[in-house]
């Protein structure tokens, strides 16, 4: 089987499971939702690490798998697929993250029940995040883009929040009309580049390097590009759609949402934006690496100003996708290498960390900090050591994921591109520095709140008992990843290094 058919597996199986979920009778549909939702994503799982196997790592630069075929020619529309060492390691986490979702809803079923639906939903947005990472055309990129806002949607007004419908439906419809606004202006640089260029080709226009676009217009393609991109990341200050979503979402929604739904526009950043418009970014550089510092710092001072615990992960999020943006912002093999890592490590680490809020959730009743007491070591050994596992690992310790891609990032700032103001940049280098530590205050903080002490829950909170083996089996992947990549860089900078340096190649710095 060759590698683009692979490629091909890896969206119809989920695209198949979620059509075959939405045809059959309500009454099987239900009962047979969740071995369709495991069976498939396993499928697409399967497929992507045979891609991995098959595929050239030291050619990653290259384009591999591609299919090209006319769509839509009247609007110059084609389906260009393929990957490149870029895209994989985002594509496989995807695939694996939706797997982990599905095999945990086996056992643990969303509260407001149509189980069929859910599913569904969550095979097609599998079929949404893939694309964004398999296009290979700017219009493809774009339709993959917002294929995946409805379901998300759906997800948080439906099965969210139960004790807050008002809430959930107002999380996530701030969520669509943020993104959507973004996606909007996003799609206006698409057509500027294509106005001055002809294509849509991202191949083409990534080998042009910007070639035949003005500098005024570079600018403002790269300014549509960026601004629209940055709201799907989402650099400071336009994350405010993303605390609510996050903590209003149900534990599947909060997975996805931070594990892949933010690299899309992290990942577009890379592929896009930099190769397309060089110019233009480098112009922006500064200005997003200073509101990427910003939100370094904010979303670590917001996360110790929270009382709920699910919405302390979702402020993280906003600080660890600065570092994400800052390695962006240098322009240097190192920024763009460690952007891409941090990105895969927050998408394994924040991806575990939102289970393991929504397992602290079921068994209490709650996960505001006041109610849930201290004392988790006490009373749910296991899955207080998972959580202090996640938090050390969110603070980037040395040896476990989190640390290499802000490590890369940090190196970018000490040494951004020639083009760049080099003071500067040390100076959002020592502010992000600051940012670091607070990182670890709060997190600690967090651990020593929830986990240590005395059991001091309330006899009318449930306990349903400590990790099941489900959940191990779930979550297990996750663990197992971010002590490998913690250990092993190579294992994804092989395959990440190559593109990266193909994208800077016409660049310049």
């Amino acid at each position: 089987m060759t590698g683009a058919v692979l490629l091909h597996v890896a969206l119809g199986a989920p695209l198949a499971g979620s059509v075959g979920l939405a045809l059959v009778p309500r009454r099987i549909g239900e009962r047979r939702a969740p071995v369709t939702g495991v069976a498939a994503s396993a499928v697409a799982l399967a497929a992507l690490v045979a891609v991995v196997a098959i595929s050239d790592k030291d050619d990653g630069g290259r384009a591999q798998f591609v299919t090209d075929a006319a769509w839509a020619p009247a609007v110059d529309l084609r389906w260009h697929l393929g990957v490149t060492g870029l895209s994989l390691p985002f594509a496989v986490l995807t695939a694996l993250l939706v797997f982990c979702c599905c095999l945990y809803t086996v056992r643990v079923r969303p509260e407001a029940g149509r189980l069929r639906a859910f599913i569904a939903l969550v095979l097609l947005l599998e079929v949404g995040m893939l694309g964004t990472f398999l296009a290979l055309d700017l219009l493809l990129f774009f339709l993959f883009f917002e294929v995946v806002l409805v379901p998300m949607w759906f997800l948080i007004a439906w099965w969210g929040d139960p004790h807050d419908r008002p809430g959930r439906t107002a999380a996530a419809t701030t969520f669509i009309l943020y993104t959507l606004l973004g996606s909007a202006l996003m799609l206006v640089g698409f057509l500027v580049v294509h106005a001055h260029t002809g294509t849509f080709d991202m191949i083409e226009l990534a080998d042009r390097a910007g070639a035949g676009l003005s500098g005024g217009v570079q600018l403002a393609a790269a300014l549509a590009i960026v601004g629209g991109l940055s709201v799907k990341v989402p650099v400071w200050p336009l994350h405010t759609w993303l605390p609510d979503a996050h903590a209003k979402a149900p534990t599947v929604g909060s997975v996805l949402l931070a594990g892949v739904l933010l690299k899309m526009g992290s990942y577009g950043l890379v592929r896009v934006a930099v190769p397309i418009v060089p110019d233009g970014v480098a112009r922006l550089a500064p200005v997003l690496g200073g509101l990427a510092v910003v939100g370094i710092v904010y979303g670590a001072l917001a996360c110790l100003a929270q009382r709920d615990l699910k919405r302390l992960v979702a402020y993280s999020s906003v600080g660890h996708m600065g570092f994400v943006v800052l390695g962006v912002a240098t322009l240097t093999p190192a920024g763009l290498n460690g952007s891409v890592y941090a990105g895969l490590a927050h998408g394994l680490i924040t991806g575990l960390l939102f289970f393991l809020a929504g397992a602290i959730k079921d068994r209490h009743g709650t996960s505001d900090f006041d109610q849930l007491g201290g004392g988790l070591y006490a009373r749910l050994p296991r899955l207080g050591a998972l959580l202090t596992f996640g938090a050390v690992a969110s603070l980037g310790l040395p040896g476990l994921a989190g640390f290499w891609g802000e490590l890369l990032a940090l190196v970018g700032a000490f040494r951004p591109a020639d083009l760049l103001d080099r003071p500067y940049f040390l100076g959002l280098l020592a502010v992000a520095l600051a940012g670091l530590v607070l990182t670890a205050w709060y997190l600690l903080v967090t651990v020593r709140r929830v986990c240590q002490g005395d059991d001091t829950i309330g006899p009318s909170l449930p306990v349903l008992g400590d990790v099941t083996r489900l959940e191990a089996v779930s979550w297990g992947p996750l663990v197992a990843l971010t002590l490998v990549l913690g250990v092993w860089p190579g294992l994804v900078l092989t395959m990440v290094d190559p593109a990266v340096q193909a994208l800077l190649g016409g660049a310049g710095p």
